[in-house]
């Protein structure tokens, strides 16, 4: 039997903002449950894609446990009653530690740039890394890929910042309210376009900026590059 493949973006974005989305912004007005309670009903969600996806692969992706932790961190805050702005310090952290982490890792020898951008999921490797060694250019390479790390670590910088600026404008409620599990709801619907769409732009280009430089390298064209059914394999 083969495996089943991992939940779809649509299914992911349902599971992980939309339902939680409503439950803390609509819960209140349709049932007797606490702040608190509709707080970690609404947590459970992420929460539980999260293991499942673990227990189905046998492995836990690096992005996606800061993203269980964040998680947790949020209902950790809540439950203590903390002021907003460790709400806010929240947020920020867990895409600015990633961030540096894209950083830290650029030397050593499993570069996170290379599990999110140049893997073998997109990018067509073994006939890449071929074809550098023929023309001696793994130094130009390496400049490349420097370049590209700072800009992959920028989009988390990015999202940092506009993660602490939408909680400090949105969260002004205290925690534990049913105003703030209302605001901290749409804060999780908002942050969707406002947070992930810029970070995911600054990706797109980073990508497309390395597809092209591998280009200039390499003599391939953009198919035989990314791993499209036209650019898959050696030419024979």
């Amino acid at each position: 039997m083969e495996p089943r493949p991992p939940l779809s973006p649509f299914v992911s974005l349902i599971i992980t903002v939309v339902i939680p989305s409503l439950v803390l912004a609509k819960g209140g007005q349709y049932s007797s449950l606490t702040p608190h309670q509709l707080l970690f009903i609404a947590l459970a969600f992420p929460l539980t894609a999260g293991i499942y996806e673990f227990i189905r692969f046998k492995k836990a992706d690096f992005i996606s446990v800061f993203g269980f932790v964040s998680t947790l961190a949020t209902g950790g805050l809540s439950l203590m009653e903390l002021t907003n702005f460790w709400f806010a310090v929240k947020e920020a952290t867990i895409p600015g530690l990633i961030g540096v982490f894209v950083i830290a890792t650029a030397g050593g020898t499993k570069p996170l740039v290379y599990q999110m951008i140049y893997n073998e999921k997109v990018i067509d490797v073994p006939r890449v890394h071929t074809i550098l060694v023929e023309r001696q250019a793994e130094d130009e390479f390496k400049r490349l890929m420097k370049s590209t790390t700072m800009i992959l670590a920028g989009s988390f910088f990015l999202s940092s910042f506009l993660n602490f600026t939408l909680a400090r404008i949105l969260l002004q409620s205290p925690s534990g309210t049913p105003a703030f599990n209302e605001e901290l709801g749409r804060m999780t619907a908002l942050s969707y376009p406002v947070i992930a769409l810029p970070s995911l732009a600054v990706m797109i280009f980073a990508l497309l900026r390395l597809v092209r430089e591998l280009r200039k390298l390499t003599g391939l064209s953009f198919e035989e590059i990314l791993k499209t059914e036209q650019g898959t394999g050696h030419k024979k």
